[in-house]
């Protein structure tokens, strides 16, 4: 486990935030997904509402987790779902529906990003590779909580396409081909900014607070 991992789960506590959560279809939840778009694709307007239905949430909260406010990922959301709507026909069967629409939310949430630049928080709770820790105490937890808040705060010197492959890959937990597919760009890509993303959290926080990461034992 890298470093930054280690940081980022000493971090973790309840939160009242969304969680990111990819939606890994079985066969038979890729076929009905099929179905529903090909019938909306046909006029089907309950079609269209079965699909909002299916993905309201990971979108919202992908959305969420690039602005870090609940109302303005809920307008994201809605935009997607309109912006999914008016380019349903634009959509390849070939390729997984939940990476095409997971590319709107990314793309739509990097907009919003560049038209409200007081919004450059990132979310870094959780990473795809950590070890369990389980120990607890009050001290602790406010550790773990200045840890959180100086997280976020390393994490607004990422950019758009270091933050959207990080969030993806270590909050989202998606495959590094799925990210690629998303962000359409090559694997090699994807983990160069990965990597990018890493190493400037690390260096921020060994930078501002290397106190505190002495008092979590971590190195």
């Amino acid at each position: 486990m890298g470093c930054v991992g280690k940081l980022v789960m000493m971090a973790q506590l309840p939160s009242k935030e969304p969680s990111f959560q990819g939606v890994d279809l079985t066969p038979d939840d890729e076929h009905e997904t099929r179905r529903l778009v090909n019938a909306f694709r046909r006029g089907d307007q309950q079609a269209y509402a079965r699909i909002v239905q299916r993905y309201r949430n990971p979108v919202t909260s992908l959305a969420y987790r690039m602005v870090r406010d609940y109302d303005e990922a809920a307008d994201i959301a809605q935009d997607v779902f309109v912006k999914m709507a008016r380019n349903i026909d634009r959509y390849d069967d070939h390729r997984k529906f939940y990476t095409w629409l997971y590319r709107i939310t990314v793309n739509a949430s990097i907009d919003h990003i560049r038209r409200n630049q007081r919004h450059q928080h990132e979310s870094l709770e959780s990473f795809s590779e950590v070890e369990e820790r389980q120990e607890t105490g009050p001290e602790l937890t406010y550790l773990r909580e200045r840890l959180r808040t100086e997280i976020r705060n390393a994490a607004d010197k990422l950019n758009a396409k270091q933050r959207s492959a990080f969030l993806l890959r270590d909050i989202g937990e998606r495959k590094v081909d799925d990210v690629a597919g998303i962000m359409e760009m090559p694997e090699a890509t994807v983990r160069w900014y990965l990597h990018r993303a890493r190493s400037r959290i690390r260096k921020e926080l060994l930078r501002r607070c290397p106190h505190l990461l002495f008092l979590l034992g971590i190195r």
